[in-house]
């Protein structure tokens, strides 16, 4: 396994054109590996491409990719990096293995963590009616998705929860007559995306109907509760639309907190 990282050039309109859609930049991100096809969906349980977006800054977009096999990311060097900068030791972009990172993971290890995925629930509006998959909206929601006690189980982690001299607010303040879990968890809604396109190019006859995808990233701590468990995660990504940019989890070792 490996992990990459590539930083887009804002500037370039062939840029922009990825960064406004999933769809494109799925394509894009799969092409950096002569041995899997686009169309290819990995059998259950083995390692498959992952793909995020991090708006550090305004012109500051990081690319992260988790994959199976080594990228070669020339075509995004020259369609939205900076080619003429690039040479054989400074391609355009960083890959590493991941395997030193997975190897370590140990039951009762705190990290940082990032993740970008799509929180959703099922819903049903009217009683007969089949249920609907619809996305959760608010950070409230969006943080219950994650918080869920068996999704966490599934995932190989629990997320931290800050000391009680941290807390802003008393244990069993509520919103909307819910509990209000954003001040006991180390855990924040960074950033949410409502992403629309279309999946086919095709111009002849009627357009599918677009799809739509709600990407949330999450920033926090976690603890490692099965190390096996969160490698899967790492490896397989968390959640739905993971070809368009969610489910990819990174760890890093956690900020010392001031006194």
């Amino acid at each position: 396994m490996y992990i990459s990282r590539f930083r887009v050039n804002t500037a370039r309109p062939t840029a922009r054109r990825l960064l406004s859609s999933p769809q494109t930049m799925h394509a894009a991100v799969m092409s950096s590996f002569p041995h899997i096809l686009p169309s290819d969906s990995p059998a259950p349980g083995a390692p498959r491409v992952l793909w995020r977006l991090d708006q550090q800054a305004r012109a500051e977009v990081l690319l992260y990719i988790v994959s199976p096999d080594r990228p070669d990311l020339t075509h995004l060097v020259e369609q939205a990096g900076w080619p003429a900068v690039a040479d054989a030791e400074n391609p355009g972009w960083q890959t590493r293995p991941y395997a030193p990172l997975l190897d370590r993971l140990t039951t009762g290890d705190r990290w940082a963590f990032r993740l970008t995925a799509n929180p959703v629930h099922t819903i049903r509006r009217k009683e007969g009616e089949p249920r609907k998959l619809t996305a959760h909206l608010t950070p409230v929601h969006q943080m219950g998705w994650l918080l869920d006690e068996e999704r966490q189980q599934r995932l190989g982690f629990r997320v931290c929860e800050k000391p009680a001299d941290r807390r802003l607010l008393p244990e069993g303040t509520t919103h909307h007559k819910r509990p209000h879990p954003g001040d006991r968890y180390e855990l924040t809604v960074r950033d949410t995306r409502s992403l629309s396109f279309n999946k086919t190019r095709n111009t002849d006859g009627p357009r599918d109907k677009p799809v739509t995808v709600v990407a949330v990233t999450f920033e926090g701590r976690l603890e490692v509760t099965d190390p096996e468990a969160l490698r899967r995660t790492l490896t397989q990504g968390a959640g739905r639309a993971r070809a368009y940019g969610c489910g990819l989890l990174t760890l890093a070792p956690p900020a010392r907190q001031t006194p």
